[in-house]
């Protein structure tokens, strides 16, 4: 087998065991590795409560990883959130994913709980076991120059041990499996990091074809304005989006109660690039290094963080932000969830919290001491227990990112569609919205929407199984990736063939979902996107959406995905039809 190694290394924590298992060729064609095949694994357990101890923590390699295909050391983690309730996926670059791939290994599939805190290694023998009561209670700085002689490592912080509802596994590069709460999960089995190490290298069947694919995905990026042009992605990073989301008035601001912020631009990308001179870096391998970091190494905060932190919550103060981030990063949890959580608190008690008073409060949720407590839980049961549960800006208990959907009504569909919640990244239809010149839709309107929502739901779920960084769609396409794991692979793949493996991983998620409660009540909104209008002004209005056009395109989404007029499966016997 080329591209992938065929093996899985169970872990049971419980027990103490690790053993090898083999990945048949069919289940690794179809589902491909990622989120496809962590997805395909939870087949038999996805029924379980987050934290039960044989619920499955799976982290998964794609097929590409291990070769020098363009942002491709990437693995996913998949499980279930204990935020959210919701079959959960979150992906990660860096050195600890081509590791493991190097391991021999296309995922792990850790259950149990260990009776002390413990760490696993990771090598082609398999696991071992290592004790870790030192390390408990430890940030993740600390933690990952303790074990990093081994290899490279993944950690929790104080957040997961805690179980902090969206606590983050961190990677030792700086890398997050952010969103969702899998941190809590690893600390619910007391398993504190893992870390890996591997020299094996993954074998690809045709070097000239793969090469030759190659060489057009890099011309691609290159000739991309998003990735490469002045105020690209490479030269400023994600924040380099806070200006043109302050133009197009559609960056959320006081828990969403408008749409612009006067002082966005203190932390701009040009304003972050003035402040701090910062220093470039990327996952391991990638060509873009989207990412800044100080010229200590200390990651910058991107788009998602400095707009939470700085306009959702009312705060101008870059440094403020940047401290945030930073401790988010060292306690182990999710930026956007954390200032999202505190954004609805403060909407709730009638006073956003100041700069110098964000960073205690980090630190309170990661202990679950006082106000904190409550943070912790998420902005949805935290609003419910203070009795206004309309404050929660959130779509099946996970908090929106800074997109507001009155300004973008393909997003706002694709939050309430999205399998994980109130996720961006599951369709990301800003990438047609608004990111590309000339527009390629109407922003205000939601016909079309439905259609595009739809494929694109189905070619991030294989780009996320490949592992890929959705970065690169910014200039590639399923095309060239097609190509390259053709090439990479011997089994000839087209972008169709992408895309119907991406709609059975989405059906098949949903199905999960489905099975546990979820509804189309749940595929909804706010409140408050139906009632309050954005931030008009420059021009532009910003209404409140229309819910009758939302229905509609909702209803047509539906009907696009063969499901019925509540959402729910036509075919009860979906999954038996499942390879």
């Amino acid at each position: 087998m080329k591209g992938w190694h065929g093996r899985l290394l169970n872990i049971d924590l419980t027990t103490g065991r690790s053993w090898p298992e083999a990945l048949s060729a069919d289940l690794l064609q179809n589902y491909l590795g990622g989120r496809g095949l962590g997805v395909r694994l939870l087949r038999d357990f996805y029924q379980l409560d987050p934290f039960d101890p044989e619920m499955p923590l799976v982290f998964a390699v794609g097929p590409l990883c291990g070769t020098a295909a363009p942002t491709a050391a990437r693995l996913s983690v998949v499980s279930r959130s204990p935020l959210t309730g919701t079959i959960y996926d979150c992906s990660a670059g860096g050195r600890f994913a081509w590791r493991l791939k190097a391991a021999g290994f296309d995922a792990l599939k850790i259950v149990g709980r260990s009776s002390a805190p413990v760490a696993l290694g990771i090598t082609p023998q398999g696991g071992e076991f290592l004790p870790a009561d030192q390390l408990w209670g430890r940030r993740i700085t600390e933690t990952v120059q303790a074990l990093e002689t081994k290899g490279s490592v993944a950690a929790i912080g104080p957040a997961g041990e805690n179980r902090v509802l969206y606590a983050n596994i961190m990677m030792g590069e700086g890398n997050s499996v952010g969103r969702g709460g899998l941190g809590a999960v690893m600390g619910a089995k007391n398993l504190k990091a893992l870390v890996v190490d591997g020299q094996l290298k993954t074998s690809i069947v045709d070097q000239q074809r793969f090469t030759e694919a190659r060489q057009d995905v890099i011309r691609l990026f290159k000739a991309s304005p998003v990735i490469y042009g002045d105020l690209g992605i490479a030269n400023y990073g994600t924040p380099a989006l806070v200006d043109l989301m302050a133009q197009r008035r559609m960056a959320p601001t006081e828990n969403f109660r408008k749409t612009v912020f006067a002082d966005a631009d203190q932390y701009s990308g040009p304003a972050i690039r003035k402040a701090f001179q910062p220093k470039n870096h990327g996952c391991y391998g990638c060509p873009i290094q989207c990412k800044k970091s100080l010229q200590d190494g200390t990651p910058l905060p991107e788009y998602e963080t400095v707009n939470h932190f700085g306009a959702l919550n009312g705060i101008n103060d870059l440094r403020s932000i940047v401290n945030s981030n930073n401790l988010c990063n060292q306690l182990g949890m999710d930026t956007i969830s954390a200032a999202a959580s505190i954004s609805a608190w403060g909407e709730a008690r009638g006073r956003f919290p100041r700069a110098e008073e964000i960073g205690a409060l980090l630190q309170e949720i990661a202990a679950r001491q006082g106000d904190g407590d409550q943070l912790a839980e998420g902005a949805k049961r935290l609003t419910q227990k203070l009795g206004k549960p309309q404050l929660s800006m959130s779509v099946k208990g996970l908090e929106l990112p800074a997109y507001d959907p009155r300004g973008a009504y393909g997003m706002a569909l694709a939050y309430a569609t999205s399998n994980r919640g109130g996720c961006h990244l599951r369709a990301y239809p800003i990438s047609h919205e608004i990111l590309r010149k000339p527009v390629a839709t109407d922003r205000f309107d939601f016909a079309g929407k439905a259609r595009i929502v739809k494929i694109a739901e189905d070619c991030n779920a294989s780009i996320d199984s490949l592992v890929a960084c959705k970065f690169s769609f910014f200039g590639a396409s399923l095309e060239e990736y097609a190509e390259l794991l053709s090439a990479a692979t011997g089994v000839e793949y087209s972008p169709q063939a992408l895309k119907t493996i991406g709609e059975r991983i989405y059906l098949t998620e949903r199905y999960y979902n489905q099975q546990l409660g979820f509804s189309c009540q749940d595929d909804l909104l706010p409140e408050r996107f139906f009632t309050e209008a954005g931030s008009s002004g420059d021009g532009i209005e910003v209404p409140p959406i229309d819910r009758s056009r939302f229905e509609a395109e909702l209803q047509k989404y539906y009907r696009i995905r063969g499901l019925d007029s509540q959402g729910r499966f036509i075919q009860a016997d979906f999954l038996e039809q499942q390879p």
